[in-house]
C-alpha cells in the first residue's frame, strides 16, 4: 500500500490502465443496476485518511446477471454487491480483514430487509469467507437476529456452508499495518482508511422494496473481541419501506451510541425530513458533536440517493438504470 495519497485523477487514471471497462465499473466498489428506473448504491468502501492501495481489482462480470437481471431484489444487490467487495483483498472485509491485536481476524456483518424489518447479523467470524452471505442466511433461517463467533460457525455449518482456514485472511498489507500499530506507528490513527474501511451497499428494488448490508473486519489492532456498529441493527445498518435504506462506516463506538442508521430513518418518517436533509443533520451536526467521524450511504423508497461523510473522504459510487455510473473519493 503506498504511503501518500494519491489524487482522485490521478488515481482514476492508475485504474483505467489497469482495468477493462467492465472491471473499471467496479473501480473502488461494484456497480449494478436493479430493474429498469431503480437505483442501487452497491456501497461505501470506508472514509478516513485516503491511502490508496493495489490496483488489481477482481471483475464483476460473475455477478452482474445477479444484480441487474429481470426479477433481481434489493437483497439479493447488496448481498451480490457485498460479496464481491469481501473477495477483494482491498478492502477491510471478507478477504482483505484487518488484524487484532493478538493477530487474528474477527469479522462482522449484518444485512436488513426493508419490506419485513427482518435482519440478520454475525460478529467476531473467524472461518467464515462472506460473512454477509451468513449473515442473510441467520435472517431467512433461522429465529434469531444476531449470532456470534464459534455459534455463528456451527450454524453456518449447520446450513451447509463451508469454512474456511484462517490463513486464507491472512495478506501482507494487512500484517504489516498490524506491525505498525504494535510498534506504536504515530502515522496510523484509528480512522486511517485500512483500519475501518467498511463497505456496504444499500438498493431499491422494482417492486419498491428497500435493503441494506455492511460487512467489516474493524480496526486494526482491536482487542477483547470488540464489536463495532456494522453488525448492530440500528447503528451501521438499517432498512425500512418506509423511509431508507442506510449502511455507515467510520467510528463505530460513537455510531452505535447516536443509532446512526436508524435515526435517519426515523427523522424520515417521524420527522418530515428529506433524505438529504436527515443525512446532513445526522453526519455533519450529531456525529461531529460527539467528536465521531464517518460517513453514509442511504436511499429512500423513492429512489433518492444520499451519499454523505464528514471526513477527508470516503470511497462511494451509484448507479441507475440508463444513467452513467457516479464515481467518487474526495467531496466535490
Amino acid at each position: 500500500m503506498i504511503a501518500e495519497v494519491v489524487s482522485l485523477s490521478s488515481y482514476e487514471s492508475q485504474v483505467s490502465a489497469l482495468l477493462t471497462e467492465e472491471e473499471r465499473m467496479t473501480l473502488e466498489f461494484f456497480i449494478a443496476s436493479a430493474p429498469e428506473g431503480h437505483p442501487v448504491i452497491p456501497g461505501a468502501g470506508g472514509v478516513g485518511t485516503l491511502h490508496i492501495g493495489n490496483l488489481t481489482m477482481v471483475s464483476g462480470s460473475s455477478y452482474l446477471p445477479a444484480l441487474g437481471g429481470s426479477g433481481a431484489t434489493s437483497l439479493d444487490a447488496v448481498t451480490q454487491a457485498v460479496m464481491l467487495l469481501e473477495d477483494n483483498p482491498l478492502f477491510n472485509a471478507g478477504l482483505g480483514s484487518v488484524f487484532t491485536f493478538d493477530g487474528h481476524n474477527e469479522l462482522d456483518a449484518a444485512i436488513m430487509d426493508g419490506s419485513t424489518l427482518k435482519a440478520g447479523a454475525v460478529c467476531g467470524v473467524t472461518h467464515i469467507r462472506n460473512p454477509i452471505q451468513l449473515a442473510r442466511t441467520v435472517m431467512e433461517h433461522s429465529e434469531y437476529v444476531m449470532l456470534s463467533g464459534g455459534g455463528a460457525e456451527e450454524f453456518a455449518l449447520s446450513r451447509g456452508l463451508a469454512l474456511v482456514p484462517s490463513s486464507y485472511f491472512h495478506t501482507a498489507e494487512r500484517w504489516r499495518q498490524l506491525e505498525r500499530i504494535r510498534d506504536g506507528d504515530a502515522g496510523l490513527s484509528a480512522l486511517t482508511i485500512s483500519h475501518v474501511g467498511t463497505v456496504g451497499a444499500v438498493a431499491l428494488d422494482g417492486d419498491g422494496h428497500l435493503a441494506a448490508a455492511t460487512s467489516t473486519g474493524g480496526m486494526t489492532g482491536k482487542r477483547y473481541h470488540r464489536i463495532g456498529d456494522s453488525p448492530i441493527i440500528g447503528a451501521g445498518t438499517y432498512a425500512d419501506d418506509r423511509s431508507c435504506a442506510v449502511s455507515a462506516t467510520g467510528h463505530g463506538e460513537v455510531f452505535i451510541r447516536a443509532a446512526v442508521a436508524h435515526d435517519i430513518c426515523a427523522r424520515m418518517r417521524f420527522g418530515g425530513r428529506a433524505l438529504s436533509a436527515a443525512v446532513r443533520e445526522v453526519v455533519l451536526e450529531e456525529l461531529p458533536a460527539l467528536s465521531g467521524e464517518g460517513g453514509v450511504i442511504a436511499i429512500d423508497r423513492s429512489g433518492e440517493i444520499s451519499l454523505e461523510f464528514n471526513s477527508e473522504g470516503m470511497f462511494r459510487a451509484s448507479h441507475r438504470s440508463g444513467e452513467a455510473a457516479r464515481i467518487a473519493i474526495y467531496r466535490a
